[in-house]
């Protein structure tokens, strides 16, 4: 018996929803359009066997700015701590990129975050890049050598 009223209870309410007048039904909606892409900027790109180098300065390997924006050919890019030279206008392979530049590390600059800027129709969108400390270059006098036998006992 309980069945039954449990079932009878369900038609009831499904008969009743499909007695709303037409009127009182929300209208379908069609899809909305894509939004536009947006502007993107960032300096490097990770590779298939490089990973981890986005907005980040690779010393001793070229550096490349990287940006999206709706007319490529009036973006330049601005930072208080790399030149940019060798400017590339049109896509960039595996890359949401319209425009590319070359960019060299100012000499003289500390390790520490500095913005990448890009103006793309006389806006300014920015981007965080880091620049790690140099690698020490000279080793210092008295310090093990690998491979020349300092380290044996």
């Amino acid at each position: 018996m309980r069945k039954a009223a449990v079932f009878g209870a369900v038609a009831v309410l499904g008969a009743s929803l499909l007695a709303v007048p037409a009127a009182a039904q929300p209208t379908p909606v069609s899809p909305a359009a894509p939004a536009p892409a947006g502007v993107t900027v960032q300096l490097n790109a990770d590779t298939a066997a490089t990973h981890g180098l986005v907005n980040k300065f690779v010393r001793d390997s070229q550096n490349v700015a990287l940006a999206q924006c709706p007319t490529p050919k009036t973006a330049t890019f601005s930072s208080p701590v790399l030149a940019f030279g060798r400017y590339d206008f049109g896509s960039v392979m595996g890359m949401q990129a319209n425009v590319s530049a070359v960019a060299w590390l100012n000499s003289g600059t500390a390790a520490g975050d500095y913005p990448l800027t890009v103006t793309c129709e006389g806006k300014p969108y920015t981007a965080t890049f880091s620049v790690a400390a140099p690698q020490v270059e000279k080793v210092p006098s008295g310090a093990a050598k690998a491979g020349d036998g300092s380290l044996a006992e």
